[in-house]
């Protein structure tokens, strides 16, 4: 994310710090939270992801939530007290156990090979057991705490997967204007921010797939940190977008880089390799904008990964700037023949993606019908937002 929320983030964790050693002295420190993370595997490996926080009591997001606390709500999230040194225990179905400890950011990460694989939920979901074993003192043991991780494992007869940007790409963000990037970050929340027009429609088509079966695995790669997973998770799901594993990153490692310029860049096309290498018979199909630098980066893809694109989708932010970039690089594409379409909005991607073989064309006016049904909701509906 732009500097603004490094140095947000960078202010919050002093003020944490300080709050968390003086809550935890007096006995007054939060409630523990799991908080799992959606991510990814194969049948022989499970890739699991969480980190271990205090409960910043961060309740369901509501249209009518006021700008102050939707702003509240943003710093409670940066605030939030991360618990190191925790011990856990990992638990797929095959009834093993696995033990890892939280680092000094509270996260956890485990890599499991299971020995079996229950019934998947949903064609390609499988939960994972996470208990809470033990914590460093004097922090007090939360007795029973557990939750379930969720892991994808795409179906053997997936079409494809698609990898897709968030900020400007799904949601709207305005990551080009900085002063209203700010507002609409920090006074939203997952209600009353607004997805891209059609979206939601044109995304469960391409799940669907040619198939009629909706197995195609969807992956979210964004700069994001991961301080914002709910606020993400809760937008995918009030719009109906299909859920997939959202690969963002450690805001404590983009303070440590911050003013280097490719490390958007870097963490992006990192993530996106280790999915191309993780599934090496999966064709994927990219999305993503303008605005940033994403043509580029799926420039990198497609030479690293020859064969493996099928199309690559770049909303257009209205610059001609970026458009003049976007329009570059998909001629040089063109020699590795591979079509990087600069679409003005979802419908457009559509049509493309529908002679492409790669959804109905039955699909294309329900698309229309969202496109034309979210152009009805006012651009900024925090302007009619309660006050305080």
């Amino acid at each position: 994310m732009p500097s603004f929320l490094d140095k947000f983030s960078d202010w919050a964790e002093r003020a944490d710090n300080l709050i968390l050693r003086t809550r935890t002295r007096l006995g007054l420190l939060d409630p523990l939270q799991i908080v799992p993370y959606r991510s990814y595997g194969t049948p022989t490996r499970l890739y699991v992801k969480g980190r271990l926080l205090t409960d910043k009591g961060i309740g369901e997001p509501d249209a009518s939530d006021s700008r102050w606390h939707n702003l509240l709500n943003m710093y409670r999230r940066f605030e939030s007290n991360e618990i190191s040194g925790a011990q856990l225990i990992i638990r797929p179905a095959d009834g093993t156990e696995h033990a890892v400890v939280t680092d000094e950011e509270g996260y956890f990460t485990l890599n499991i090979e299971p020995q079996a694989l229950p019934e998947p939920i949903d064609f390609m979901w499988y939960p994972v057991d996470v208990l809470l074993q033990s914590v460093p003192a004097p922090i007090p043991m939360a007795a029973g705490l557990r939750t379930q991780a969720p892991v994808l494992i795409p179906p053997a007869d997936a079409e494809y997967g698609i990898i897709s940007d968030l900020d400007d790409t799904v949601i709207q963000t305005s990551a080009t204007d900085m002063l209203r990037m700010a507002r609409t970050v920090l006074l939203r929340n997952a209600r009353s921010r607004l997805p891209f027009k059609g979206v939601a429609e044109f995304y469960r088509a391409l799940q669907l797939g040619r198939n009629g079966k909706r197995n195609n695995p969807f992956f979210y790669v964004s700069s994001s940190p991961w301080n914002l997973y709910d606020l993400l998770e809760d937008f995918l799901t009030l719009n109906q977008i299909p859920p997939g594993p959202l690969l963002l990153r450690d805001m404590a490692l983009v303070r440590q880089k911050a003013g280097d310029a490719s490390e958007h860049h870097g963490h992006k096309l990192k993530e996106i390799d280790n999915l191309l290498l993780t599934y090496p018979q999966l064709p994927f199909v990219l999305i993503g904008d303008s605005g940033q630098e994403d043509a580029n980066i799926y420039r990198e893809v497609v030479r690293r990964h020859p064969g493996r694109i099928l199309a690559i989708y770049i909303r257009d932010v209205l610059r001609p700037d970026r458009a003049t970039l976007v329009e570059s690089v998909s001629e040089e594409l063109r020699a590795d023949k591979v079509e990087m379409l600069l679409v003005q909005d979802t419908v457009q991607a559509a049509e493309h993606a529908a002679r492409a073989g790669l959804i109905f064309t039955e699909a294309i006016p329900a698309v229309e019908q969202e496109k034309h049904k979210d152009e009805t909701t006012p651009d900024d509906p925090g302007e009619v937002q309660k006050e305080g």
